[in-house]
């Protein structure tokens, strides 16, 4: 079973996001901050990692940063709310770069894509 790490501050956003990929039939763990996620990271190995932009102690660039350094190959997919952040040189590590919706559709498609297609 793949397993998703999904970083996202927003309580019931991390909680939908991770409702919906375990329907989908994969392992989640979620944190809450970049700190958090970074440990889990390092701890969990997933497959693959969402994470929002905006988030308190460390921010989803930040943490997008940290992780390249580690590895190079896992897939991110940043999904953020802030569409003016595609066009930071930053973000560019990342495989995917959604801006959020409330239809889930493209979201789960990316993250079947990245993890099964690789």
């Amino acid at each position: 079973m793949k397993k998703v790490l999904v970083v996202e501050d927003e309580t019931s956003i991390r909680n939908l996001y991770k409702e919906e990929l375990i329907d989908e039939g994969y392992e989640v763990i979620t944190a809450g901050n970049g700190n958090e996620g970074y440990e889990l990271f390092k701890k969990e190995h997933p497959d693959l990692i969402t994470i929002d932009l905006k988030m308190p102690e460390m921010n989803g660039i930040e943490l997008l940063d940290k992780i390249r350094k580690e590895d190079k190959n896992i897939p991110i997919i940043i999904y953020s709310a802030y569409s003016e952040f595609t066009q930071n040189f930053s973000t560019w590590a990342a495989n995917e770069y959604l801006v959020k919706s409330s239809d889930l559709t493209e979201f789960k498609s990316k993250v079947r894509e990245l993890l099964f297609c690789k």
